[in-house]
């Protein structure tokens, strides 16, 4: 099929980002999307995906049964908790483990809002560096509004879930410890900062996974706006 020709004045910036990120091997006709149309569906996009992502990790399980986001005990500890189960430890390591996976599914709600203001705030930059950033601009994206006010959120959450458990105490002794020798990294010798980081990562991860499915499969979201910026391109 012959590539239809565009009237260069009528494509917007951000439609000539889409079609160039894309790469269509097809004709497509964003011609006649403005630019509030293209950022708009970005956004709508972003914010279905965050929501999404907020609802699959914020529940029971929703880190522990999921392999790509549960987080293990950190570095070497983790080796190490083979050893210590032949020592009669396997209930409290599994303990640990437990407690500090749910205590990343009680924070990961209240960062909705946080969630939802980044991407309604989106610059146009913001938006240029998304669609021609890869596979990992979502996850870029998040990481840079959030990261450090969705910390200080979801630290006192982890904190009071952790604290059921007397391992968490033991474990900062030790891993403080090891930590003066260079065996645990400064940021893990606390297993509440632990915690709160590796949920961070999971909630980002799983974000920008949700993304990619919302524009494989824009008409599936039953968003308007969604099918028509993105459903051209696919």
């Amino acid at each position: 099929m012959q590539r239809r020709h565009f009237n260069q004045a009528g494509l917007s910036a951000l439609g000539m980002l889409i079609l160039a990120t894309c790469q269509q091997a097809q004709a497509v006709s964003l011609g006649d999307l403005s630019n509030a149309e293209a950022s708009s569906g970005l956004k709508t996009a972003l914010e279905k995906g965050a929501l999404a992502a907020v609802a699959l990790l914020g529940k029971t399980d929703g880190f522990l049964g999921n392999p790509k986001v549960r987080i293990p005990l950190p570095g070497y500890l983790e080796d190490a908790s083979k050893l210590l189960r032949n020592f009669g430890q396997g209930q409290r390591i599994d303990e640990l483990v437990t407690a500090i996976n749910r205590a990343a599914e009680a924070a990961v709600p209240m960062g909705k809002d946080l969630l939802v203001s980044a991407v309604r705030s989106m610059s146009v930059t913001d938006a240029k560096n998304i669609l021609a950033g890869g596979e990992t601009s979502v996850t870029n994206f998040f990481a840079e509004k959030t990261r450090a006010p969705l910390g200080e959120k979801f630290l006192p959450a982890v904190t009071q879930a952790t604290a059921k458990v007397g391992l968490a105490n033991k474990y900062n002794e030790f891993a403080g410890k090891a930590a003066g020798f260079g065996l645990v990294r400064k940021e893990d010798a606390n297993i509440q900062q632990y915690v709160t980081g590796k949920t961070l990562d999971g909630l980002y991860l799983v974000i920008g996974e949700e993304e990619k499915k919302i524009r494989q499969d824009p008409a599936g979201t039953g968003s308007a706006i969604l099918k028509r910026v993105f459903g051209s391109m696919n």
